[in-house]
């Protein structure tokens, strides 16, 4: 990364769970931790423990300098409460594809 920013990503060693209003919407085993300076841990999950037919894409786009373009999801009740980088940078190819979700529950 650049001097002073850095990104670690590992296995989270955690059950990783998303519910909104009382639905689940993804629980995973195999969630992977992105630790960024500056940010909140986020656990991104393999689309696979995704219940994806519950999100609607979303016109939302973001460019981050360190990871790349991230495409976003919403569902009814809440706009743009996942993302994803389809094609991040290669220092972050392990996220490929991966959600990440705003609120998550770890155990």
């Amino acid at each position: 990364m650049t001097r002073g920013h850095d990104i670690t990503i590992e296995q989270a060693g955690l059950h990783v769970r998303v519910v909104r209003n009382g639905r689940l919407l993804a629980e995973s085993d195999r969630a992977l931790a992105l630790r960024e300076t500056g940010c909140p841990v986020r656990y991104y999950l393999p689309p696979q423990d995704v219940r994806t037919e519950l999100l609607t894409p979303s016109d939302t786009r973001t460019h981050c300098p360190f990871k790349g373009d991230a495409r976003y999801w919403s569902v009814p009740d809440g706009a743009d409460i996942a993302w994803a980088y389809p094609d991040p940078k290669p220092e972050v190819a392990a996220i490929a594809d991966h959600l990440c979700f705003y609120d998550t529950e770890t155990t």
